[in-house]
C-alpha cells in the first residue's frame, strides 16, 4: 500500500526558514517524480516544485524560484523542500505527491508565515 508521510511544518516568522520532508513507503520510489503542492485558505491547489526520478530535473513555481530547493535521496524514500526567506504569502498546507504509473498523496503539513 503506498503511503507518503510529510513531516516539519510548524509556524515561522516572515525571513525564515523551514524544511519539509516526505517520506514514501509501499512503491518504487525511483521510478516516481515527486512534487510538492500547497494550498492556501479558499485558494486551488498549486505546484510548487517537482524533481524527476533521478533527481536530475527540477521545476520551480515562479513565487518561489530563489528561495525554495527541492531534493531526493533515492536510497532514503525521501523528497525535502527547503524554504528559505519565507514570506507570510507561503502559509498554506503542503502536500507531497508522487507521479508515475498512478498518483499519490501525503495528508499535508500546515505552514504558518506569521510575525
Amino acid at each position: 500500500q503506498a503511503q507518503l508521510m510529510e513531516s516539519g511544518g510548524g509556524l515561522v516568522q516572515p525571513g525564515g526558514s523551514l524544511r519539509l520532508s516526505c517520506t514514501a513507503s509501499g512503491f518504487t520510489f525511483s521510478r516516481f517524480a515527486m512534487s510538492w503542492y500547497r494550498q492556501a485558505p479558499g485558494k486551488e491547489r498549486e505546484l510548487v516544485a517537482g524533481i524527476g526520478g533521478a533527481g536530475g530535473i527540477t521545476n520551480y513555481a515562479d513565487s518561489v524560484k530563489g528561495r525554495f530547493t527541492i531534493s531526493r535521496d533515492n536510497a532514503k524514500n525521501t523528497v525535502d523542500l527547503q524554504m528559505n526567506s519565507l514570506k507570510p504569502e507561503d502559509t498554506a498546507v503542503y502536500y507531497c505527491n508522487a507521479r508515475g504509473f498512478s498518483n499519490y498523496w501525503g495528508q499535508g503539513t500546515q505552514v504558518t508565515v506569521s510575525s
